[in-house]
C-alpha cells in the first residue's frame, strides 16, 4: 500500500467514524439538550448533557425476558434518521389547557445473541428526555420481563428529593403501599432508601444548576408500575419492579404480554427549576384520550365532611348540610365518604342525590377497592372486584344520579393491579362516572387518556395532619416540596385548606398559607377540607374568593421557589391570573415578583395574614407596584386579578 493510499484510507475511516458518532447523537429542538448513545462490549448506554454540562453519566439500557436477554451481548442493527415529532392536544383539566409538544426522535434497534430485535425510541424536547422499549412482530405466546436494566446515573455530587415507598401489606390494616411517605429532601445521591422497597416517582435531582425530574408515562395494562431501587451506588439509580405480592389475585406482577409490545415511556424533565415545574412531559407521553364522551365531566371544587369530621360525619343530616354548603359556596361537588351504605343506606342516598341535583351539586360516593389485598373495615367492599359486578354497580348508581366515585385502598403496582385501574376507568367511562383514586399508585398521565379521572391521592395529604401532631409540625416543608415533585405531571388530591381549627391538632401553618394551597395544588376536583362552620367564621372577602375559584386552569407559570423551602406559582383561570406562594422554611423571605406575563395596569387583590395570624389582610394593589412580596415562615399569600 502506498503512502497516499494509506492517507486516503485513514481519511475515509475517520469520516465514517464521525458519521457513526453523529448517528448516535440527538439534540433537542433548541439545541440545549444532547443525547449520546453507545454500545460497549455488548451493552447499550445513554448519556445526557445540557449546554455542554453533563447531566447523566453513561447510564444502562436493556431488559431481560424469560425468553431472551436484551441486556448483554447486544449488537447495533439500525439507527433511524432524526424525525420531528409535533403534537397538539387539549386537556379537560390540568396545569395547562392547550399543549404543544415538539421533539426530535431517533430509534435505535439492537439485536441479541439470538438475533431477536429490541428497539429503543428516544425523544428530546426542549424540556426533557423520553425513551421507550419497543418489540415488534406478533406472537401468541406471552413473554415476561424478569428485569428492566434501565439506570439513571447521576454525578456523585448531585442532590435528590425523593419519597420512599412502603413495604406491601404493611401499615394500617395492610393498606400499603400507597405513595404516602414523606420526602427525603436534598440528600446526596447514593443515599439508601429508609424502606427497602425503594423510591417512587417522581424523583427530583439537582446537579450543577440543572434539575431533573424522573418519572414514567403511558403506562398501560400490559406493564407494571416501576420504581427506583432502594440502593443507588455512586449515584446510579436502577429501575426495579414491584413485589410479587402487589398483583391482583390470580394475575401477574411482572410485565407479561404477547407481541407487539411497548414499555411505558421513561421521562426526565430537564432544565431550570422553572422548566421542570412547567413541564408537560407527563401528559405529552401519555396515551391519547380513549374514544368517549366528555360531556359528563365537570372539574371544580368539592365539599367533603370526612376530612375533619371523620367516620361519624357520614350521616344523612350532616351530608345534607354539606350539600347546602357546597351550593352556597358554588362548589360543584359533594363527596360522601366511607360506610354510607349502612350509615345512610341506598334509599336515603338516593334522596340526597336528588336533593343535591336541585341545588346544582353533584354527589360522589366512596368505595373500597378490595378484594383480598387489605383488611380495612370500611365499606362498600367487594362491589368492584369482578367485572360484571362492577359494571352493574356503576350502572345502578349512575341511574340514581351519582356523578362519580372515590375508590380507595389499592394493592400495589403489579401489572395485573394496574390492569384493575384501567378496567375501572374504562367501565366508568362507559356509563359516565368521574373517578378519584385514593390509597393508590401515581397517575402517570392517565388523566389525558381518561379525562374523567379527576384526581388521585398518591401523597401524604391533609388527613395525615389530623392524625399526628408531629406531622402537623413538619407539614409546611412537605407542602413546599410537592409542587416540584408529586404535582408536576399529575393531579393530586391533597385535600387542602384548614382555615379554622383541626380537632386535637395545633396547626402550624397560617391561614394565608392554607388559602394559597387552593392555587398551588392542581387537582381536577379539589376536595376542600374546611367545614361549613369553619368557613362561616372567615371574612366575607375570603368566602367570596372561595366562591369564585376557577374550575380549571388554562396555564401555569413558575415564579420562584426551592424544593421544600418555598414556592410561588401563577395559574391562569378563565377570567385572569392567580398568584400564590407559601414559605415552608423557618426563615422569612422577600420574593421578587415578575408579573410581566399579565396586564401591567390591571388591579389585583392581595390576601395575606394579619400580624397576629388571627385573620387576613385583604387589599387592592396594582401589578406594576408589586415588585416583591414578603413571605414569613409558615405563611403564604394569594394575589389575583380583579374583574
Amino acid at each position: 500500500m502506498t503512502k497516499t493510499t494509506l492517507i486516503v484510507c485513514l481519511i475515509l475511516s475517520c469520516w465514517a467514524c464521525s458519521e457513526k458518532k453523529e448517528d448516535m447523537t440527538l439534540q433537542s429542538p433548541d439545541g440545549q439538550l444532547t443525547l449520546d448513545v453507545k454500545l460497549e462490549e455488548g451493552n447499550a448506554y445513554y448519556h445526557l448533557s445540557r449546554n455542554g454540562q453533563e447531566v447523566l453519566e453513561w447510564s444502562r439500557l436493556g431488559l431481560v425476558m424469560d425468553k431472551g436477554d436484551f441486556f448483554e451481548g447486544l449488537a447495533l442493527k439500525e439507527v433511524t434518521d432524526k424525525r420531528s415529532v409535533e403534537e397538539h392536544y387539549a386537556l379537560v383539566h390540568g396545569k395547562k389547557r392547550e399543549i404543544d409538544y415538539y421533539a426530535h426522535e431517533k430509534v435505535f434497534t439492537f439485536g441479541n445473541a439470538k438475533d431477536e430485535k429490541m428497539a429503543i425510541a428516544f425523544r428530546l424536547s426542549d424540556d426533557g428526555l423520553a425513551f421507550q422499549y419497543q418489540f415488534d412482530g406478533e406472537s401468541k405466546a406471552a413473554y415476561t420481563i424478569e428485569e428492566e436494566k434501565t439506570t439513571y446515573n447521576f454525578p456523585e455530587s448531585a442532590k435528590a428529593w425523593m419519597q420512599p415507598i412502603a413495604e406491601v401489606n404493611t401499615g394500617w390494616e395492610s393498606s400499603n403501599p400507597s405513595y404516602e411517605e414523606e420526602y427525603q429532601m436534598g440528600v446526596l445521591v447514593g443515599t439508601v432508601s429508609p424502606i427497602p422497597s425503594g423510591w417512587v416517582y417522581p424523583a427530583l435531582f439537582e446537579s450543577h444548576d440543572t434539575w431533573v425530574l424522573v418519572s414514567e408515562a403511558g403506562l398501560g395494562s400490559d406493564y407494571c408500575a416501576t420504581r427506583l431501587h432502594a440502593e443507588s451506588p455512586e449515584g446510579e439509580y436502577a429501575v426495579t419492579f414491584p413485589s410479587d405480592e402487589e398483583a391482583f389475585p390470580g394475575g401477574p406482577a411482572k410485565p407479561t404480554s404477547t407481541l407487539p409490545w411497548k414499555s411505558p415511556w421513561r421521562i426526565l424533565a430537564v432544565g431550570t427549576l422553572g422548566t421542570v415545574v412547567e413541564s408537560t412531559l407527563g401528559t405529552d407521553l401519555a396515551k391519547p384520550q380513549i374514544a368517549m364522551s366528555t360531556d359528563f365531566i365537570e372539574p371544580g371544587q368539592a365539599a367533603w365532611s370526612w376530612a375533619l369530621g371523620k367516620d361519624q360525619s357520614i350521616t344523612y343530616d350532616i351530608q345534607k348540610e354539606h350539600i347546602d354548603f357546597a351550593a352556597k359556596m358554588n362548589y360543584e361537588h359533594c363527596l360522601i365518604d366511607v360506610n354510607w351504605d349502612t350509615t345512610i343506606g341506598d334509599d336515603k342516598i338516593a334522596e340526597l342525590v336528588a336533593y343535591a341535583a336541585e341545588k346544582g351539586v353533584s354527589v360522589h360516593l366512596w368505595y373500597n377497592s378490595a378484594g383480598s389485598w387489605n383488611t380495612t373495615p370500611y365499606h362498600p367492599r367487594n362491589k368492584l372486584v369482578e367485572d360484571e359486578g362492577r359494571r352493574k354497580e356503576f350502572q345502578r348508581i349512575k341511574e340514581m344520579g351519582v356523578a362519580g366515585v372515590k375508590i380507595d385502598f389499592f394493592g400495589g403496582d403489579g401489572q395485573s393491579m394496574i390492569g384493575y385501574y384501567h378496567a375501572i376507568l374504562q367501565d366508568a367511562a362507559a356509563v359516565g362516572l368521574m373517578v378519584n383514586f385514593h390509597g393508590t399508585t401515581l397517575p402517570r398521565g392517565w388523566q389525558r387518556t381518561y379525562p374523567h379521572l379527576m384526581t388521585m391521592e398518591s401523597v401524604k395529604g391533609f388527613e395525615m395532619i389530623t392524625f399526628e401532631q408531629a406531622f402537623a409540625d413538619r407539614v409546611a416543608a412537605h407542602c413546599a416540596v410537592l409542587p416540584f415533585t408529586r404535582n408536576v405531571f399529575d393531579p393530586m388530591d391533597f385535600t387542602p385548606m384548614s382555615l379554622d381549627e383541626i380537632p386535637n391538632i395545633d396547626r402550624k401553618t397560617s391561614k394565608a398559607f392554607e388559602l394559597a394551597l387552593t392555587v398551588i395544588y392542581e387537582s381536577g376536583i379539589q376536595h376542600l377540607a374546611e367545614s361549613p362552620e369553619g368557613t362561616a367564621k372567615q371574612p366575607e372577602e375570603i368566602i367570596e374568593y372561595l366562591q369564585h375559584l376557577p374550575k380549571t386552569w388554562q396555564d401555569t407559570r413558575f415564579i420562584d421557589g426551592y424544593p421544600g423551602e418555598f414556592v410561588v406559582l401563577a395559574r391562569k383561570g378563565p377570567e385572569g391570573w392567580y398568584v400564590a406562594g407559601i414559605n415552608g422554611s423557618d426563615e422569612d423571605k422577600n420574593i421578587p415578583l415578575d408579573l410581566s406575563f399579565a396586564a401591567s395596569s390591571s388591579k389585583w387583590l392581595l390576601i395575606t395574614d394579619t400580624d397576629d395570624l388571627s385573620s387576613f389582610n385583604v387589599r387592592e394593589v396594582v401589578a406594576n407596584d408589586m415588585d416583591e412580596v414578603k413571605l414569613s415562615a409558615n405563611k403564604g399569600f394569594v394575589l389575583f386579578q380583579m374583574k
